[in-house]
């Protein structure tokens, strides 16, 4: 015999009087379902509504800021005296706010104000400074460093090294780094000797304040090295790194080529390459494309990271910081000053140094 199943408890009522009552329950909660999700279908329809509104709203924002308030602005500063000095941002470029110390793949005030940049700047025995040159140099760093490509036993190569101090600062953490400049006929061509930014041996590099001669010469070569033409022998790297180089080797394409043959020719698997360089923030269209220094667009380091993602490596994603601080909105001219070079005119673009970082995944 079948066991008794309580279907409603504490009922006495014949099973088909139980059933009855229950399917009643059940038709009317199927009712006030139905007419619940009627309602949440009419909410999810108001929410897509405004989430288009929203964006027709933005659309709105963007083009009228890309258009009329930059002819405004352009109109009310055009022949006022230092007009040239003061950027008017591209908002098809420029980022939000709020991040992380070097969230941003762009040179900006903040990371320089930020007390992670001082103890770096420490570590150099620099002191901080709105510089781009510096950024570029802590930008390497925090991010090598984040990436634990530095230390004991760890090989690192520089590219276009000239007077840097990172090879100092890698070689006391314990890693052996070969020091690269361009070939003399190269350097000498294209003016560095005359400013003080290449090498031709190893005590040019050596930054005393960091380090000792003998730890120096014992973790640090030199070696030169064509950036159009990387040689064989530098290979099997744990880590590479170039500072603003890679715009002076002809064009945009021979610039982008490189950074794909540091990444592919000179790193192990899982190595490491940050590079920076010069980048437009006047224009995502004109630019300069071609001679002794390149300008690389938005698009360019955008086009670079999917090139580089499709070949199988992993990149940082590049991200241009905000102009939130108001040493943001000046523009270095030439003769360029030490004080206050953040942004500069090149060629009459307005640019600012910008960073990749890779992670070699074949």
């Amino acid at each position: 015999m079948a066991p008794k199943v309580n279907v409603l408890p504490h009922h006495d009522e014949p099973v088909e009087g139980r059933l009855a009552l229950l399917e009643i329950a059940m038709n009317v909660g199927i009712t006030e379902l139905k007419a619940g999700t009627a309602i949440l279908h009419e909410a999810v329809e108001d929410v897509e509504k405004l989430r288009a509104e929203l964006r027709t709203l933005q659309n709105e924002r963007d083009s009228f800021y890309t258009n009329t308030a930059r002819q405004l602005a352009d109109a009310a500063l055009r022949n006022q005296p230092g007009v040239e000095r003061i950027l008017i941002p591209n908002p098809s470029i420029s980022g939000e706010l709020n991040a992380p110390f070097m969230a941003w793949s762009t040179c900006c005030t903040a990371d320089l104000l930020a007390p992670e940049c001082q103890q770096i700047c420490d570590e150099l025995v620099h002191p901080v400074c709105l510089q781009r040159k510096l950024w570029e140099w802590v930008f390497i760093i925090h991010h090598l460093r984040r990436l634990n490509a530095i230390g004991p036993g760890k090989r690192g190569i520089v590219f276009g090294v000239g007077n840097e101090r990172l090879p100092s600062l890698f070689a006391m953490s314990g890693a052996e780094i070969t020091a690269t400049d361009a070939p003399e006929e190269i350097g000498i061509g294209l003016g560095w000797t005359e400013r003080n930014q290449y090498a031709t041996k190893l005590e040019d590099i050596r930054h005393a304040s960091i380090i000792d001669e003998a730890t120096f010469a014992q973790r640090v070569r030199y070696a030169t090295c064509d950036m159009n033409n990387i040689a064989p022998e530098f290979t099997d790297y744990d880590f590479c790194w170039s500072s603003c180089c890679f715009e002076h080797l002809g064009s945009l394409q021979a610039g982008l080529d490189f950074v794909v043959n540091s990444v592919e020719k000179t790193l192990k698997i899982g190595g490491i390459a940050c590079h920076t360089t010069e980048f437009n923030l006047s224009s995502n269209d004109a630019t300069v494309e071609s001679g002794g220094t390149v300008i690389y667009r938005k698009r360019d380091m955008e086009a670079l990271v999917r090139h580089l993602r499709e070949r199988g490596h992993e990149v940082d994603e590049f991200r241009v910081a905000p102009d939130a601080h108001p040493v943001d909105f000046y523009v270095d001219l030439p003769p360029y000053t030490s004080e206050l070079h953040l942004r500069l005119r090149l060629m009459e673009h307005t640019c600012t140094s910008a960073g990749l970082v890779i992670r070699r995944g074949r």
